[in-house]
């Protein structure tokens, strides 16, 4: 018999409609092991126990009455650089350390409305900007399958924390691989949306063409369930996409693997890869082709520049984004300073961390005059080669399948003084975010030393119901 904390969302959910638990009750017992564990691992920065107890009392009133839908009383975490009105939403940065919003996201207020209890704010690398949790103000992240191991990121904490039953299942945000590569290192499930599916609306922006919400959870089922919760077009979003969204759980339990076409890019399966990595995805492909799929080799070959195109077009928008935090408006400002440029110039200094301040500099280099055209223009039309690379393959294919990351999750402090390294750490993940797709993270096995190791299908344009199907058949035959 599972422990209440080990559960997911429709497992939560069943014992909440036969009403064999209340949500406040539910509510204590992850409070009780956020407590516990929140010390050792670092998965919140915000823990909201009187926000989550009113808000479990309220879902009671409603499950009291049978109102009640699959999140109603469901103890979730938020990444922190989703903004909740009157919850500290901090970007796991200095600069933001003590702002309050005074409006609500998006993708938070549909969740609120459908009755679902936030444990907290969930750690992350500062500003979104990382692959290991480590540039986080507020302290590194550390993974719940070894101490010793980065989670990932940038969205750690949120892997971490469903990971080490520390939520039931928690919203992410991915720019470059930080829902699904944090998710592959923790053991855990992680999407990534079409670009335009989930609004962006109330997220502190990172790479405005790049970022996307996304659910990391327990199980492919429970991811339907939160994707679907949060999908669907916003006005208050000008790049969110006016289209209907599928009923994903609905969709999920249909045979599909019969006849899938599954292609594998020859790319993607490079010198330098783990080998328990390529062969835990290799055997997973067979199983595949046992059960009647399809395995195809197919070429993306703009690949090897995916890395270069995204240090280019990601840095350049953050550093147009992070210009609004100087130290007037909000957040955090220099405490000594001469006149208003000094107080400009000391509060960047003082309130960003190095890896931000690297991106900001790379950025403004790529944006500058003479050079906008060499790097910037370049890296974009590169960035549409490389989209096209996707929508080519999706004529042979109905999904595409690969390792999510090259390694398994690495040491702390391994990496940290190597930026290059940590960069090409989201080697597999980044051309997704470029060309806009769909992906998922998915567990399929574990290495020698124990640790997850995750598969990724990625999905044609708003494709989620497919890759989702896949993955739920998939978790079957791994389990």
């Amino acid at each position: 018999m599972l422990n209440i904390y080990e559960k997911g969302i429709l497992e939560l959910h069943n014992l909440l409609k036969k009403k064999e638990i209340t949500s406040k009750e539910v509510t204590e017992i992850f409070l009780q092991r956020i407590d516990e564990l929140n010390k050792d691992i670092n998965a919140y920065i915000t823990i909201c126990a009187d926000i989550a107890m009113s808000q479990a009392e309220e879902a009671d009133k409603k499950i009291a009455k049978g109102d009640i839908n699959p999140l109603t009383g469901i103890p979730l975490g938020i990444k922190d650089l989703i903004t909740t009105k009157g919850i500290k939403t901090t970007c796991g940065s200095k600069m933001l350390y003590n702002y309050v919003p005074t409006y609500n996201a998006t993708v938070y207020e549909k969740l609120l409305n459908k009755s679902i209890v936030t444990l907290g704010k969930n750690n992350m690398d500062e500003f979104a900007m990382g692959s290991s949790n480590e540039t986080s103000y507020f302290g590194v992240v550390k993974n719940p399958n070894d101490l010793e191991r980065v989670p990932g990121g940038s969205s750690g904490g949120s892997a971490a924390a469903v990971a080490s039953n520390q939520c039931a299942a928690s919203l992410g945000s991915d720019t470059g691989g930080s829902i699904r590569q944090p998710a592959a290192f923790c053991g855990v499930v992680g999407l990534k949306p079409t670009y335009g599916r989930v609004s962006r609306y109330g997220l502190v922006a990172f790479a405005s063409s790049l970022d996307q919400i996304g659910p990391i959870t327990k199980n492919v089922e429970d991811c339907a369930v939160l994707l679907e919760a949060i999908s669907g077009y916003d006005p208050k979003d000008s790049t969110s996409i006016n289209r209907e969204v599928p009923n994903y759980f609905e969709n999920i339990k249909k045979d599909c693997l019969k006849g899938l076409k599954v292609g594998v890019p020859k790319e993607y399966f490079i010198e330098g890869i783990n080998p328990e990595v390529k062969s835990t995805v290799e055997t997973t492909l067979k199983e595949l082709e046992k059960n009647g799929s399809e395995i195809v080799e197919i070429s993306l070959p703009h690949t090897e520049y995916a890395v270069a195109v995204y240090y280019i077009i990601a840095p350049a928008e953050a550093s147009s984004n992070l210009a609004r935090f100087d130290g007037v408006k909000y957040g955090f400002r220099a405490s000594k300073f001469e006149d208003l440029l000094d107080m400009y110039k000391k509060t960047r200094a003082e309130g960003f961390g190095d890896e931000v301040k690297r991106r900001i500099m790379l950025g403004t280099y790529a944006l500058s005059s003479g050079y906008y055209d060499a790097y910037y223009l370049k890296a974009s039309k590169v960035r549409n080669l490389i989209k096209l690379d996707f929508v080519e393959a999706f004529k042979k294919v109905d999904v595409i399948v690969c390792p999510v990351t090259p390694t398994t999750a690495f040491k702390l402090g391994e990496k940290v003084d190597n930026p290059l390294e940590m960069y090409l750490n989201d080697i597999f993940t980044i051309p997704l975010n470029l060309a806009g797709n769909c992906g998922i993270s998915l567990p399929v096995g574990r290495d020698s030393s124990n640790l997850p190791i995750g598969m990724q299908i990625i999905g044609n344009f708003f494709e989620e119901d497919k890759i989702l199907n896949v993955a739920y058949n998939i978790e079957q035959l791994v389990n």
